[in-house]
C-alpha cells in the first residue's frame, strides 16, 4: 500500500495561470501533522509563498516531475473548515474571482502572511565584501540593506552570483499572552520555607502566605497586584524554587472597558410573536427557509432577532447577526452582550488586528457561540449555525465593492443550506429584489407594520427650498426647521440632522474666471475642508492647501460652492452658539472608538444635536430624538444609477424613522428643492407598498433588476483610448457568443472616468438567468489576464449594486 505523502495546495498567487492546485509531497516529519485548510509554505519558483492545503493525504500524483516538499507547516490546526473550503470554491466560480482571494477575504489580517527578502552570501563572494556587507552573520534582509544603503551594491553583487535573494513568509499571527504564576510548593514545604526569610522581607513573606493560600492552584500574576506584590518579587519566588512564572494566551478585549447594562427578555407583542413562531417553526424542522421581516422603524425587530437568537443557543447551536455599518454596531453589541454576555464575539473593520483575531478565535474554539458584525462576518468560524439574520438588508454595503464581489446575503444563504437553518433578511423598507421574491414566495414575508410603542409613525413635511430661495434665505436651514429645532431643545429634547454628503463644500471657483479647482488625477472636483484648509479628493486621496490666487487668472475672488456636513456645522454654531454638536462623518469616526464615543454622547444626552451622513439613518434608538430634519434630499435622487429613487426613499424613510421612538413623539422635516418627486412624496407618507408598484414599473419597462440579471464590466488603464478600445473587444466577444435573451448597453465612459490616472469604460450585459452565459464571462476572464500583463485591467462584477 503506498504512503498517502501528496497534497494539493492553492498558492498565493491571484493569476489565472496559477489558480489551480498544485501537489506538494509531505516531508517525514509533517506527515501527520497536515490536515485540509491548514496554512503551509511552499516553495514556488524562485520563491517561497503561503499556500492552503485544499486536500487530504494522497498516494499518487500526476506531475510527471519530482514533486517539492512543503518548506514549514504555519498552523497547528486548520484555520479553514471543509465548509469555508467548499464555500471559496463557490465564490470563486460565481464572482469570477481567484481562489486564493476568496481563502483571504474569509481569515483576519492576522492569518495573512508577509513576505520578507533575505540576501545571502555564495561561495562566489570575496571575504572582503562579506565583512562589509554581512560582517559576521549570514544573510541581512532586503530592508535592512535599504536602511544601510547597501541595496544597490548588493544587487549587482547578484548579478554576479555573489549573493543569493531568500523569499520567506512570515506569519503574523501572535497571540498576546499574560504572566501566570503555578506554585511549586505545597503547603508544608511553604511553610518550612517561610520560617528561612528575613523578617525585614516583607514582600517575600508576603508572597509566601498568598502563595500557601492558593494550595497549588495556577492564577493570573495580576492577582497579587491586590496584596501589592509585583513582579520583582514574583521573578525572587521563581529563583528561590517556590513558583513558577509562565505565558499564558488571553484573549484582546475590545469592549472590557465599556459598560454593557443587562437587558431582559421582553414580552412580544402579537405582530412579534407571529414573526417569532414561523422562524421558529423552520428552526425546529431545520429548514433552510428564508424569511423577509419588513417591520417599520420601531417595531421591535431587534427583539425578535434576540430571541431568536436565544433559540438557537438553547438547541446548541451558534448564530449570526450582521449590520451594515460599523456605525450600527455599538448599539447592537449593547443589545446582544446585555442579553447574552460573553457569548458574543464582535467582527468589524475599527478592532485592530490583534482584537479582531481574538474575537474570530473566541467563535473558532467555540468560546463564543454569537458573531456580530459586518459584511465578512459572514464568514464567521462557526460549526453549527441555527439562524443567520442580515439586519437592513437593502444596504449595499453588503456588496463587496473588489475581489471577490461577493453579496453577503447569498453566502448567506449558501451556509445556512449547509446547516439547515433560516435566514432573517430584515428592513422597514426592503430590496426590490428582495420584496419580488417574497412576493413571488421565494422567500416567506412576515410583516410587522406598528411601532412597538404604539405610537404613530412620525408626520413628515417637505419644506420646498426653492420658497427660502425666493425669500433671501441662503441658510442651509429653512425658517420652520430652525424654529424647530429651537423648540425641540427648548424642551430638554434633541435633534438628528441628516445631509449625505461629507466636507465643507463640494467645489471651489474662482469668481472671475470661472476657474473651478479639480484633482490632477481624478475627473473630479477638489472638496474642501475647512477644519484643515484642505481641498482634498474623495477618490485618490489627493490634497492640497487652500490656495489664495487663481492658478488660471491670478485673482483672488476665490468662493467655496456646494455644502457638506463641516459646513453644516458650522452654520449650527452660529445658529445656536450655546448648543452641543456631534459630527458623524467620514472625517470624524477614522479613530477607533469613535462611533462609541459618539453615540455616548447623545445616549447620555450630553449633546443637543447629532448631525452626521447616511450612516446616521439606520437602526440607531434614541427615544430623546423627537425632531429629525434632512438638510437636502436630493442629493442622491438624480444619481446616474437606476436605483436612485429606491436609495432616496429609503434613507428618507430610515432617517424618519429615528424621531419619536420613545414615549415622546416625534416630528420630520425634509428640505428639497423636487417637492413633486414621487419617492420623496411616498416617504412623506412612509408608503412603501405604493413606492413598490411604482418602481417596479419603471423596471420592467426599462428592463432592469429584478426583471433582468446585470452584469458589469470595467475596464481601465493609464491611456483612454487603449481602455476604450479593450471595452469594445469586450463588446464584440459578448455579441459574437450571441447567448438568447441578452442584451448589452454600451461602452461608454464611466460616470467618473478618471481616477488616479487610471481611464474607466463600462459596459452592461443583462440577461434573464440563462446559464450559457457562464462560458463567455470565463473566456472574458481568460482574455483578462493576458491583458493585464499591459497594465490593461478588466474587472466583472456580477448583479452590482452600484454604476457610478
Amino acid at each position: 500500500m503506498q504512503a498517502k505523502n501528496i497534497i494539493e495546495v492553492i498558492v498565493d498567487v491571484p493569476t489565472m495561470q496559477t489558480d489551480r492546485p498544485y501537489d506538494y509531497s509531505i516531508p517525514e516529519d509533517l506527515k501527520d501533522l497536515i490536515q485540509p485548510g491548514m496554512r503551509v509554505q511552499v516553495p514556488f519558483g524562485s520563491r517561497n509563498l503561503l499556500g492552503y492545503v485544499i486536500s487530504d493525504p494522497k498516494a499518487t500524483t500526476d506531475f510527471e516531475g519530482e514533486l517539492k516538499d512543503i518548506t514549514a507547516l504555519l498552523d497547528d490546526e486548520p484555520v479553514l473548515s471543509p465548509e469555508m473550503l467548499a464555500l471559496g470554491k463557490q465564490i470563486a466560480a460565481e464572482n469570477f474571482c481567484f481562489l486564493v482571494e476568496a481563502y483571504h477575504t474569509m481569515l483576519p489580517n492576522l492569518l495573512k502572511v508577509d513576505y520578507d527578502k533575505y540576501f545571502l552570501p555564495t561561495t562566489s563572494i570575496s571575504y572582503r565584501e562579506h565583512a562589509q556587507y554581512f560582517s559576521d552573520f549570514n544573510e541581512i534582509s532586503w530592508a535592512e540593506a535599504e536602511e544601510k544603503g547597501y541595496l544597490a551594491d548588493l544587487i549587482k553583487l547578484k548579478k554576479d552570483n555573489k549573493v543569493s535573494i531568500d523569499y520567506r513568509v512570515e506569519d503574523r499571527k501572535r497571540y498576546k499572552t499574560e504572566k501566570w504564576v503555578q506554585p511549586l510548593m505545597g503547603f508544608d514545604q511553604l511553610e518550612d520555607e517561610l520560617q528561612n526569610v528575613r523578617k525585614t522581607a516583607k514582600k517575600q513573606l508576603a508572597l509566601v502566605e498568598v502563595l500557601m493560600e492558593l494550595d497549588g492552584k495556577k492564577v493570573s500574576a495580576k492577582y497579587f497586584e491586590e496584596f501589592d506584590i509585583h513582579m520583582a518579587t514574583l521573578k525572587a519566588g521563581a529563583e528561590k524554587g517556590w513558583l513558577s512564572l509562565f505565558d499564558q494566551p488571553v484573549n484582546r478585549d475590545p469592549y472590557a472597558n465599556i459598560v454593557i447594562e443587562k437587558s431582559e427578555k421582553l414580552q412580544l407583542q402579537a405582530q412579534q410573536e407571529r414573526a417569532f413562531a414561523a422562524v421558529k417553526t423552520a428552526m425546529d424542522a431545520q429548514k433552510d427557509e428564508v424569511f423577509l421581516l419588513q417591520g417599520v422603524t420601531g417595531s421591535g425587530k431587534t427583539e425578535v432577532y434576540l430571541q431568536l437568537i436565544q433559540e438557537a443557543l438553547d438547541k446548541g447551536q451558534e448564530a449570526i447577526l450582521l449590520v451594515p455599518e460599523i456605525s450600527l454596531t455599538p448599539q447592537m453589541v449593547n443589545r446582544l452582550k446585555g442579553r447574552f454576555g460573553d457569548m458574543v464575539a464582535v467582527l468589524h473593520s475599527q478592532l485592530s488586528t490583534g482584537e479582531h483575531f481574538d474575537e474570530w478565535r473566541k467563535l473558532k474554539n467555540g468560546q463564543a457561540k454569537i458573531a456580530v458584525g459586518a459584511r465578512s462576518s459572514i464568514f464567521a468560524p462557526l460549526h453549527n449555525i441555527g439562524l443567520i439574520i442580515l439586519d437592513e438588508e437593502h444596504e449595499t454595503t453588503y456588496k463587496q465593492s473588489d475581489n471577490p464581489r461577493y453579496h453577503a446575503r447569498e453566502v448567506a444563504k449558501w451556509r445556512a443550506n449547509k446547516h439547515g437553518c433560516p435566514v432573517i433578511l430584515g428592513s422597514a423598507t426592503p430590496s426590490l429584489e428582495s420584496r419580488a421574491r417574497a412576493q413571488n414566495g421565494v422567500y416567506t414575508l412576515l410583516e410587522m407594520p406598528e411601532r412597538s410603542n404604539h405610537q404613530a409613525l412620525p408626520p413628515v413635511e417637505l419644506i420646498d427650498m426653492r420658497e427660502e430661495f425666493r425669500h433671501k434665505n441662503y441658510y442651509q436651514f429653512s425658517r420652520k426647521l430652525r424654529d424647530e429645532m429651537q423648540a425641540t431643545m427648548d424642551r430638554g429634547e434633541q435633534v438628528a440632522l441628516m445631509l449625505n454628503r461629507r466636507g465643507y463644500a463640494n467645489f471651489m471657483q474662482c469668481r472671475d474666471c470661472g476657474y473651478t479647482f479639480q484633482c490632477p488625477n481624478c475627473d473630479v472636483s477638489l472638496t474642501y475642508h475647512y477644519h484643515n484648509k484642505q481641498l482634498q479628493c474623495h477618490y485618490c486621496g489627493y490634497n492640497a492647501a487652500r490656495p489664495q490666487t487663481c492658478p488660471q487668472c491670478g485673482q483672488t475672488h476665490l468662493r467655496e460652492f456646494g455644502t457638506g456636513t463641516e459646513k453644516v456645522e458650522q452654520e449650527i454654531n452660529e445658529l445656536f452658539p450655546n448648543k452641543t454638536v456631534v459630527r458623524m462623518d467620514m472625517d470624524t469616526t477614522r479613530r477607533k472608538g469613535s462611533h462609541e464615543r459618539m453615540l455616548k454622547q447623545i445616549a447620555d444626552k450630553k449633546a443637543d444635536i447629532l448631525l452626521g451622513t447616511q450612516m446616521i439613518a439606520k437602526g440607531l434608538d434614541f427615544p430623546n430624538i423627537t425632531l429629525v430634519g434632512i438638510i437636502n434630499a436630493d442629493t442622491s435622487l438624480y444619481l446616474p444609477d437606476f436605483r436612485a429613487a429606491e436609495r432616496t426613499f429609503q434613507l428618507l424613510t430610515q432617517m424618519s424613522g429615528r424621531a419619536g421612538r420613545g414615549d415622546l413623539s416625534g416630528q420630520v422635516l425634509i428640505q428639497t428643492y423636487n417637492p413633486d418627486h414621487y419617492a420623496l412624496t411616498l416617504a412623506q407618507h412612509h408608503d412603501y407598498d405604493t413606492f413598490y408598484q411604482t418602481e417596479m414599473r419603471y423596471r420592467k419597462l426599462n428592463q432592469y433588476s429584478p426583471y433582468f440579471y446585470t452584469v458589469r464590466f470595467t475596464v481601465s488603464n493609464f491611456d483612454d483610448h487603449t481602455a476604450m478600445a479593450t471595452a469594445a473587444k469586450v463588446a464584440h466577444m459578448l455579441r459574437e457568443a450571441n447567448v438568447a435573451g441578452t442584451k448589452i448597453i454600451g461602452p461608454a465612459q464611466s460616470t467618473i472616468s478618471r481616477v488616479n490616472n487610471q481611464y474607466y469604460y463600462q459596459l452592461l450585459y443583462q440577461h434573464r438567468g440563462n446559464q450559457a452565459i457562464h462560458q463567455v464571462l470565463q473566456a472574458i476572464q481568460d482574455r483578462a489576464q493576458n491583458w493585464s500583463k499591459d497594465k490593461i485591467y478588466v474587472s466583472i462584477d456580477v448583479d452590482p449594486m452600484t454604476f457610478m
